[in-house]
């Protein structure tokens, strides 16, 4: 190895350090931490074993948590993409005023996501902007949060509408990486605007369908901010997510080591999903 790449070596220390610091190490402790009974504060712990994994398996709030994440996050994910790619189409094009509308879009994600939530809190709640409306019209309004499967579908859409943004920006570049000849050579042959789509814009545009598929169903299965400021994940754990259940559990319950395990098992749940898409993405690419 030459001095030269001895020393772009060293480059990557300072990244190996802050990663080793500030995610494995809390992972490693993260685990150690579940198999004890702590309250999270106390010098005192107790060993159980697994005694903190079983639980979850009777624990019908967890169970409730782990299916709204799984909402949250599959929900958001393929909304926020099926909503990304209709825009990138669309301002893909030239047209007035068309770098002003992409940053009108990509807007909301530059917003904290807690920021976002008590925002739309002044929406659905009891005299909010939706009953407000529906009042004009003669209709009578509702408490909306007040429904955990109401809550579950506003949380959903929400986060998808605020971070469609991302998919947006994903698939642009990806579009503009598509070389002009393969539509003209379909077009000589013949091939209809749909068909374009379907065997040459999708295809071509696997790559970024899998970041934008990965990152933002990482961030719908994490989701958090917005479940605290729009329903404090009520009523009861209804709209409850895992990252809120741990919040929960760890500071309000005092039960740091049940808060642990929730967390390895959320960890774990994320992990297999983003490699079993990366995986089923990297079959779908094609070369260019």
């Amino acid at each position: 190895m030459s001095k030269r790449n001895r020393r772009m070596n060293l480059l990557y220390v300072p990244a190996l350090v802050l990663v080793l610091l500030f995610v494995l190490v809390p992972l490693i402790r993260s685990v150690q931490t579940s198999f004890y009974n702590w309250n999270g504060y106390s010098p005192v712990k107790t060993f159980i074993g697994v005694q903190n994994y079983l639980d979850l398996i009777k624990d019908e709030n967890f169970k409730m948590s782990f299916g709204n994440t799984i909402l949250y996050g599959f929900g958001s994910t393929i909304l926020q993409n099926v909503i990304g790619l209709g825009l990138a189409l669309f301002l893909n094009t030239k047209f007035a005023g068309h770098k002003a509308v992409r940053t009108i879009v990509y807007l909301p994600v530059m917003i904290s996501g807690l920021i976002m939530g008590y925002i739309m809190y002044f929406v659905v709640q009891n005299n909010g902007a939706i009953n407000e409306i529906l009042g004009w019209f003669g209709l009578e309004g509702a408490d909306w949060m007040a429904s955990g499967a109401v809550g579950r579908v506003f949380i959903t859409l929400i986060n998808s509408w605020q971070f469609c943004g991302i998919c947006m920006v994903l698939y642009m570049a990806g579009l503009q990486n598509i070389s002009r000849m393969y539509y003209e050579a379909a077009a000589i042959d013949g091939a209809k605007p749909f068909e374009s789509f379907r065997y040459i814009t999708l295809p071509l545009l696997i790559p970024a369908m899998s970041s934008a598929f990965i990152i933002n169903l990482i961030g719908g299965l994490k989701l958090y901010d917005v479940v605290v400021s729009l329903s404090g994940g009520g009523p009861g754990f209804e709209t409850s997510s895992l990252s809120f259940y741990i919040d929960n559990r760890y500071f309000k319950a005092e039960k740091a080591g049940y808060a642990s395990a929730v967390g390895v098992i959320m960890f774990l749940f994320i992990l297999v999903c983003s490699l079993l898409l990366n995986k089923y993405f990297r079959k779908k690419e094609v070369e260019m």
